[in-house]
């Protein structure tokens, strides 16, 4: 009974997580080529580097050493942050362009629209930071790195969505018992398709950057501002409504959006909570498994776990390997279990395997250890589609 990432020294190097190479005493590990083969979209999870790394890959065979783990995980940080940017820029001109036309038109529909997409807006400083922070090395203290941060940022987004909602309800019910005349009709319409067209466009950058990078919270803000794009154009139907002559149209609309804001309050809700009780997606488990038994060699695979920090995937398991193997062959195959995760797996960041022997002689080799550790509970059933 062995882990493969603790128990002895090695020189086999892996870029798909962050271990440091160390010598191993218990013969050479073979090595391995890929050569001509596809990965397919959920495959190999990596790129191959260019220029002189590039040239080399070629001639020998890529490999995956620790370097290449922190360049993956580095330029996954650096679209984030590049895609929060350019968000944070183009959602502040379009609330700006409202929020002077809120002045001259007086529309509480605009308003409350206006002071969602602010709220949209803001949300990206806590992502910048918590990918900035993804980025530090792991101390001592923090052994797993900063990437939780990522996570932790997605509670500010919840409360700013909740506090827009709870403003935004305020004012449209005040303008409901007391309507106000709304002036410059056109420049209010012009306006709703301007916080469309804005929202919109930052909702396709956010969500496909974060689809890009593994970003839970990039994509779910995504979404986020393509609601408020929707909101939007129901600001254009509250224009529509006054000018036929229905002064309380605007508050009426100015109220679906803050129904509309409760709506993604509470996705938002149901995915950073998700991830901070590290949930993950149905299926992913029974994936693990099923790599993990196509490597030959391998008699059974256990006590499967996985869960994201951050924007990146962590896995462990027990896989069951002939008893009368030795220690250098066991490894040999947690490495082929590890490989083929990995690129299986695009956005796999780290593996901890745990090397066990078959039970030929029906003898417990956990007995030491039995009373202790987590509680292993059979596998569950699969989750009803109205709980995803």
């Amino acid at each position: 009974m062995t882990n493969t990432q603790d128990s002895h020294a090695h020189d086999h190097r892996h870029p798909h997580a962050d271990e440091k190479a160390h010598d191993h005493p218990h013969g050479e590990v073979e090595e391995h080529e890929h050569g001509e083969h596809e990965h397919g979209d959920e495959g190999h999870g990596h790129e191959h580097a260019g220029g002189i790394r590039g040239l080399l890959s070629k001639v020998l065979g890529h490999s995956h050493d620790a370097a290449d783990s922190f360049d993956s995980a580095l330029e996954s940080s650096q679209k984030g942050i590049r895609a929060v940017k350019i968000s944070l820029v183009a959602l502040m001109v379009t609330a700006a362009a409202q929020a002077l036309i809120v002045i001259v038109t007086g529309s509480v529909a605009l308003l409350a629209d206006t002071i969602h997409n602010f709220s949209d807006a803001l949300t990206s400083v806590p992502l910048w930071i918590a990918f900035v922070l993804g980025r530090r090395a792991a101390s001592q203290s923090y052994t797993y790195g900063y990437r939780r941060a990522e996570d932790l940022a997605g509670l500010f987004i919840v409360g700013m969505i909740a506090f827009s909602a709870i403003l935004a309800g305020w004012e449209s019910l005040n303008r409901l018992w007391d309507p106000q005349p709304i002036f410059n009709l056109p420049l209010l319409f012009a306006a709703g398709i301007v916080g469309f067209l804005g929202n919109e466009a930052v909702a396709l950058y956010r969500i496909r950057v974060g689809r890009d990078i593994g970003s839970a919270a990039l994509i779910a803000d995504g979404y986020h501002a393509r609601t408020d794009g929707f909101t939007s154009l129901a600001v254009v139907i509250g224009a529509i409504g006054v000018a036929m002559g229905y002064p309380q149209a605007d508050a009426v609309v100015g109220l679906l959006i803050t129904v509309a804001i409760v709506w993604v309050l509470r996705d938002a809700i149901r995915q950073v909570f998700g991830r901070l009780m590290d949930r993950v997606e149905p299926g992913l488990v029974s994936q693990i498994e099923r790599v993990a038994s196509g490597v030959e060699q391998v008699e059974a695979v256990d006590a499967v776990r996985a869960r994201w920090i951050g924007h990146r995937l962590e896995a462990s398991l027990h896989v069951t390997v002939d008893c009368e193997m030795t220690v250098a062959a066991g490894h040999e195959i947690g490495e082929k279990v590890r490989h083929a995760l990995f690129h299986d797996l695009s956005k796999l960041d780290e593996v901890v395997l745990h090397i066990d022997p078959c039970d030929h002689e029906d003898r417990d080799h956990h007995l030491t250890t039995r009373g202790h550790g987590p509680t292993r509970t059979p596998a569950a059933e699969p989750e009803p589609a109205s709980a995803r």
